[in-house]
């Protein structure tokens, strides 16, 4: 069962890693044709902000499940929550110092894979 459960969440969290990937790749096609490639670059780092430390944040999120490896559960969880917020920091640097990528795209990016996370999340509860 605690083995069923975590499988479901890995499901679950993939998912909704699938659709935000989707709605990167083609707002990032609609904005390479109306502007130009760094607005574009920028856009697309902004969604990888959030994308990637999703991706790691589910790994270790749910690797473990049931009552019997409570304590691995939180473990875990509180690891991928930290790792998360490193990953996206680090990302973060790279877009605006090493790349000096467009703030605006960038947070767009970022806050409509985010939307995309909750509007999978909420569509997936209501099936």
């Amino acid at each position: 069962m605690a083995n069923k459960l975590a499988r479901q969440g890995q499901k679950m969290a993939f998912k909704v890693l699938f659709f935000q990937s989707v709605a990167v790749v083609l707002l990032c096609t609609g904005t390479f044709v109306v502007f130009d490639g760094i607005t574009t670059l920028s856009f697309f780092f902004g969604g990888l902000m959030n994308i990637i430390p999703n991706s790691v944040f589910a790994l270790l999120a749910f690797r473990f499940s049931g009552a019997s490896q409570n304590e691995l559960v939180v473990r875990s969880f509180s690891q991928g929550a930290k790792l998360k917020l490193i990953i996206t920091v680090i990302i973060a640097i790279v877009a605006f110092y090493g790349l000096k990528l467009e703030p605006l795209p960038l947070f767009a990016g970022f806050m409509v894979t985010t939307f995309c996370q909750w509007a999978a999340m909420v569509k997936m509860q209501t099936n």
